[in-house]
C-alpha cells in the first residue's frame, strides 16, 4: 500500500508538472517571460560561454544604429546606492555589420527568435534600420529606443514628445511585417500620452521603463563622474517607478507590455506581471551577475507554487481590480 506522504508528494510533484511558464508576445510564444535587455547581454553569444543561453524566453540584442557608433567619451560608468549610471551612448557597429557579423555568430548558440533595438537621430534612421532587420529570420520582433538619454540630438528627444513617438511609430510600421514595441523613457510628465501616441502610430507593444537621468559628483575632483555628466540610472533602485509605470500604461493602452527596471528575481517578475507586464527584461543585474537571468527562470517555478500560480498568462495585470 502506497503511504500518504507518497501521494502527497505525487499530487505535489503533478502539479509542479501542469505548471506553465509560457507567455506570447504578438503571437510569439516565449518558454518563459525573462529577456535580457538591450545592451546589458552584448548580442547574446557572449554569455553562451557561461551557460546554455536557450533558456532565456528571448534576448533584446544590443542596440542599433543605422551608423556605427563608438559612443561617448570616457568614462561612462558611475557606481551608486542601489545602482549604476552609465552613459554608453549607444556604441555598435552599424545595423549592416550587425547583420552580416553579430547575428551569424548569434544563430550558432540561440535558436530562438531575438528583440532587434534600434535607434536613431531622425525618423529616417529608425525606419532604415528597421527595414534591414526586418528581412532577418532570426529577428523575432523590433524594440524601437525612443528612451536612450545618452545621446544627443535623438533617443530620449523622441520619446519626450508623442508627435515625434506618433511619427516614429508609424514609420516603422510602415517598413516592417514584424511586431514593434516602442521603449520609453520615464523622463517625462505623463508616460500614458507617449505610450497612447505609440499605439495610435500602429505599436504592436510597449517596453518600459527605460533608466531614469542621473548624476554623481566626484568630491575629489568636484566634477561629474562620467565625461557626459549625466547618464541613465538603472538598478533595483528604481523597480518600484517601473512597476507604477507599467500598472498606468497597462490600464490606459491596450497593448502587450515588456516591463523592465530594477528586476532581480523570481518575485520581480510576478510583480511586473501582475502590474500588467506580458514579459520582462532584466538590465542593470545582468552587469553584477552573468547568470541573473538563468537562476531567474530557475528559481520561477518555486516562486510560482509558493503564491498558488500555475499559469504565468493568468496573472497578467491580476493587480487591477
Amino acid at each position: 500500500m502506497v503511504s500518504e506522504n507518497v501521494r502527497e508528494i505525487a499530487k505535489k510533484a503533478v502539479k509542479t508538472s501542469n505548471m506553465s511558464t509560457q507567455v506570447s508576445l504578438s503571437g510569439i510564444t516565449l518558454d518563459n517571460p525573462v529577456i535580457p535587455a538591450s545592451g546589458t547581454f552584448g548580442f547574446g553569444y557572449e554569455f553562451a560561454d557561461f551557460y546554455d543561453i536557450n533558456v532565456l524566453g528571448s534576448i533584446a540584442l544590443k542596440g542599433t544604429t543605422r551608423e556605427a557608433r563608438y559612443g561617448n567619451p570616457l568614462p561612462r560608468i558611475a557606481e551608486c546606492y542601489g545602482g549604476l549610471i552609465n552613459s554608453v551612448g549607444l556604441q555598435n557597429p552599424g545595423v549592416e555589420k550587425v547583420i552580416s557579423e553579430e547575428l551569424p555568430k548569434l544563430k550558432k548558440c540561440f535558436r530562438k527568435p531575438a528583440i532587434a533595438n534600434i535607434s536613431g537621430f531622425c525618423v529616417e534612421d529608425y525606419a532604415y534600420a528597421a527595414e534591414r532587420l526586418d528581412k532577418e529570420e532570426q529577428i523575432g520582433l523590433l524594440e524601437i529606443n525612443i528612451s536612450c538619454p545618452n545621446v544627443h540630438g535623438g533617443g530620449m528627444s523622441f520619446g519626450t514628445d508623442p508627435g515625434c513617438a506618433y511619427e516614429i511609430a508609424k514609420a516603422v510600421k510602415a517598413v516592417t511585417t514584424k511586431p514593434v514595441y516602442m521603449k520609453l523613457t520615464p523622463n517625462v510628465t505623463s508616460v500614458v500620452s507617449i505610450a497612447e501616441s505609440c499605439a495610435k502610430g500602429g505599436a504592436d507593444g510597449i517596453s518600459l521603463i527605460n533608466t531614469l537621468l542621473g548624476m554623481r559628483v566626484d568630491l575629489k575632483t568636484k566634477r561629474p563622474v562620467v565625461a557626459n555628466k549625466a547618464g541613465g540610472f538603472s538598478g533595483r533602485a528604481i523597480k518600484p517607478v517601473a512597476v507604477r509605470m507599467v500598472y498606468e500604461v497597462y490600464e490606459a493602452v491596450g497593448l502587450p507590455i515588456i516591463g523592465m527596471g530594477g528586476i532581480a528575481s523570481a518575485e520581480d517578475v510576478i510583480e511586473f506581471m501582475l502590474a500588467g507586464a506580458t514579459a520582462v527584461e532584466v538590465g542593470a543585474q545582468n552587469l553584477v551577475d552573468p547568470y541573473a537571468c538563468k537562476d531567474i527562470i530557475e528559481k520561477l517555478p518555486a516562486v510560482m507554487k509558493k503564491y498558488g500560480i500555475e499559469n504565468l498568462r493568468d496573472i497578467i495585470g491580476g493587480a487591477h481590480v
